[in-house]
């Protein structure tokens, strides 16, 4: 299901408060404490250091639909990604890695010189997906998830500027483009 046929495509855009319903979807399924739509509503409408993307597949003559989005907030010189999810059927495709790298370019245009976050310890496949995005592990915040007290292992990037980020995000970008010869993104 989650590979792409010869006539399908995937976008990357700037999320739209149109997309509210099916992010929200998507939230529900993919975390436990997801938020509801009120919240992805406010951070598009009210919240101006917050910027999000979707991630769109469309198949030969359907119409588009949603299977990944992301999220991240511009604080100074650091973006902080608050929120990265694909649709269970459309997970170990590739997408999240879009998702990402979109969220890694918004926040350069943004003039952001590193990006973090926050990860569950258990969810090992989240961590191998923001390692191959360039982030390391460099702390851990002891019981943060209050739906069950889990500890959050917290990542960053080198500064974007650095060559040691910019080898990363050059094989990322190629591993990117051999994986999604069709990838259109209007993200920057």
């Amino acid at each position: 299901m989650g590979h792409l046929s010869a006539c399908a495509t995937i976008t990357v855009r700037r999320m739209e408060p149109r997309d509210v319903p099916d992010v929200a979807a998507i939230e529900r399924v993919a975390f436990v404490s997801g938020w509801p739509a009120t919240a992805f509503e406010r951070e598009l409408q009210e919240n101006k250091i917050a910027r999000y993307v979707v991630l769109e597949r469309t198949l030969c003559d359907s119409a588009p639909a949603i299977v990944a989005f992301g999220g991240l907030w511009l604080q100074l010189d650091e973006a902080h990604v608050v929120t990265v999810a694909v649709r269970r059927e459309h997970r170990r495709v590739g997408y999240g890695l879009v998702v990402v790298r979109a969220l890694l370019d918004l926040a350069r245009a943004e003039g952001m010189q590193v990006a973090t976050l926050e990860v569950r310890l258990s969810n090992e496949a989240a961590r191998r997906l923001y390692r191959r995005c360039g982030f390391h592990e460099v702390g851990e915040r002891k019981r943060y998830y209050a739906d069950n007290g889990e500890d959050a292992i917290i990542m960053t990037t080198e500064e974007f500027d650095s060559p040691g980020f910019q080898r990363h995000y050059s094989r990322l970008d190629e591993a990117i483009a051999a994986r999604f010869a069709s990838l259109r993104s209007t993200v920057v």
